[in-house]
């Protein structure tokens, strides 16, 4: 394995995975809020989503950089950096 594949937190990664870990992350209602697409929005689910996703490029960019970008939040997480306020209207839950 060359070095460009083992740090690139992309590779091997499914667009299933990606979502269902999105989708335990930030829960529907609030990926919906980050990405303001129906299939997140009115009755959601990972079958609905994938299937718009794989023939829609644009979304699957957007969803693909909300994953690095949750990547990085947990990785915050870990370290101990303070994490930033959401913007999401819902309230955290302890």
């Amino acid at each position: 394995m060359n070095q460009h594949t083992q740090q690139d937190p992309m590779h091997g990664v499914t667009l299933k995975i990606i979502l269902e870990e999105l989708v335990s992350f930030y829960g529907w209602g609030e990926l919906g809020i980050h990405i303001k697409i129906r299939c997140f929005n009115m009755n959601p689910s990972i079958k609905s989503s994938l299937a718009f996703l794989r023939k829609t490029p644009w979304a699957r960019a957007k969803v693909e950089r909300l994953y690095l970008d949750m990547l990085d939040e947990k990785n915050n997480l870990i370290e101990g950096v303070p994490q930033k306020k959401s913007n999401s209207p819902w309230p955290d839950v302890p």
